[in-house]
């Protein structure tokens, strides 16, 4: 039985049931023009006493955690924000605390959740509004202690340095600080509690920087792991704990530590799309393509159907996104190519679906595209895809005056791209493009030192899931290098793309065939490509067209 060898990729330098949500306004993340921050505190104002929330126990799991109130229709609301606070539903959350507390004012436990679900997240930080609406929360909470257990007065207790009068969400380190050191004397007292080690991670993850890649040598790291760990050990299924060990272990050395919860965690809350996308961080980093595929299905159904009033969406265009990423390095053309319209008509943007007819050799489709996007970087990258695909079609000229341009947008611009820089991402683009020029005439060796310039801006990118291109530029470095009888340089830069995106079609084919101009051939290789393009829709004849 073939086993997959998990390899660390290192690079080398709802609407619930609420008429008035829709699923274009329960988007919280546009991946290259939004400010988390500002979409999550946008969501958030929606949430306020009054606005209805329904139960929607078929879109729910089993997670509960009991709280102090004798009102089972509270504790029912009280459960399913929990649920939606750890999927990331955080305006259906804060309503459903809100409603919990309605219908039992005497539920300090409940109070809390609502201060809880409107504070920072890892994807969002609170605004003043609400940490002012928090404060009035957890003060009431304060007042109704009382009737509450010990554990949850230390709760209610070490919550209120988290909302301090006066909150300057641009300073909020030492808050967020404070309220980690509260919650490390809780943890202390009630460790044995999966819930409250799952706040106290929260708090600790709050410290750390959100973006890049982490080391498992970190002292800081090592102690939010081992609080995660210690739920996970003994429940596997925790939507909290495991949603953000994913997260805490993605850019780490070892990603295959997630892999245990990342298994379960879609049934955790089976109608939540970002738990359903979550474990594709996890499956990408390790190479499970195909499951990361199977995952943002499931999560964009689950956007679906919460326009519909049957689940509950998050970030639909990131799961778009995650979609056509995977199934580029799936080689699912036709299911990578359709997230890429469908990511155009959901965010109005078409530079993914001219990168994805790219990935698969579509040039004729690509020229007839006409939806420039607005967004400068999103069009710089569409105008790639233009030009490519011109070049494909025998108009050079053409493809010189876009690479022209394309240099020239590098030179002056400041754009980012979520939090790269524009002028890296296109730059990796406009060498590819050089390359491709470079070999229409003949100039081999030009054409490899750009491709090994383009591989070299790919690699200066900081950690991101998914990565900005369906695509890696070591494809076109290997396969040039492979047709100009290089073949041993052609196989390094194979195996070094492999470390990167373990277990994709696209570099396996290239080091098989790069093997086999040297007489050589490799069962693992030839049996890793055999199971890794078995959901392929096209015919590879090289690791890029």
């Amino acid at each position: 039985m073939f086993l997959f060898a998990f390899t660390r990729r290192v690079r080398h330098g709802s609407r619930a049931v609420v008429a008035l949500f829709t699923l274009a306004a329960l988007s919280t993340t546009t991946i290259h023009t939004a400010n988390a921050a500002t979409d999550h505190n946008k969501h958030m104002s929606m949430a306020t006493p009054g606005m209805a929330i329904q139960l929607l126990p078929q879109a729910l799991g089993t997670y509960k955690w009991e709280v102090s109130t004798d009102n089972a229709e509270a504790q029912a609301f009280f459960n399913q924000g929990m649920q939606l606070r750890w999927a990331y539903n955080m305006p259906e959350s804060v309503s459903s605390m809100v409603r919990a507390r309605e219908l039992d004012p005497t539920c300090a436990m409940c109070f809390w959740g609502e201060a809880f679900s409107r504070g920072s997240f890892l994807n969002g930080g609170m605004s003043a509004e609400q940490a002012a609406a928090a404060r009035v929360a957890i003060q009431q909470a304060n007042q109704l202690k009382a009737n509450s257990s010990a554990m949850e007065r230390a709760l209610i207790e070490a919550a209120l340095v988290r909302y301090p009068e006066g909150y300057n969400p641009d300073e909020r380190r030492p808050v967020d600080q404070a309220f980690a050191d509260a919650m490390a004397k809780v943890y202390r007292e009630y460790s044995n509690n999966h819930d409250v080690a799952a706040v106290y991670a929260v708090s600790l993850f709050l410290l750390e920087d959100r973006r890049g890649y982490r080391d498992l040598a970190d002292p800081d790291l090592q102690r939010l792991h081992g609080v995660l760990t210690g739920v996970l050990a003994q429940d596997i299924k925790h939507p909290g704990a495991c949603h953000l060990y994913i997260h805490a272990t993605e850019s780490s050395q070892q990603p295959e530590l997630a892999l245990a919860c990342a298994d379960h965690l879609a049934s955790t809350v089976p109608m939540a799309s970002h738990i359903q996308h979550m474990p594709s961080h996890t499956w990408n980093e390790v190479g499970l393509w195909g499951r990361s595929v199977r995952a943002n299905i499931a999560a964009n159904n689950a956007d679906r159907r919460a326009a519909q009033g049957k689940g509950f969406s998050y970030g639909p265009t990131h799961n778009l996104h995650m979609l056509l990423f995977a199934a580029s390095y799936d080689g699912q053309g036709a299911v990578a190519t359709q997230a890429g319209k469908d990511y155009r008509k959901y965010a109005g943007d078409a530079q993914f679906e001219a990168t994805t007819l790219i990935r698969f050799g579509r040039f004729d489709e690509v020229l007839e595209l006409n939806r420039r996007p607005d967004n400068a970087a999103s069009a710089a990258i569409y105008d790639f895809a233009k030009g490519y695909a011109m070049l494909k079609g025998g108009d050079l000229t053409g493809a010189q005056t876009t690479l022209a341009d394309l240099r020239a947008y590098v030179a002056r611009t400041d754009d980012k791209i979520r939090f790269h820089p524009a002028k890296n991402v296109v730059g990796v683009l406009v060498h590819i493009l050089a390359g491709e020029i470079q070999l229409t005439g003949g100039e081999t060796e030009a054409a490899i030192e750009s491709f090994e310039q383009a591989v070299a801006l790919e690699d200066s990118l900081d950690y991101d899931e998914p990565e900005p291109l369906p695509f890696a530029a070591r494809h076109w470095l290997g396969q040039t290098l492979l047709d100009a009888d290089q073949p041993t340089k052609a196989e390094a830069v194979f195996r070094a793309e492999l470390k990167d995106h373990p277990h994709n079609g696209w570099s396996l084919f290239g080091l098989q065939q790069a093997l086999a101009a040297r007489g050589f051939s490799d069962a693992s290789v030839d049996e890793d490509l055999e199971q890794s393009w078995a959901r392929a829709d096209i015919w590879l004849t090289g690791s890029k067209y």
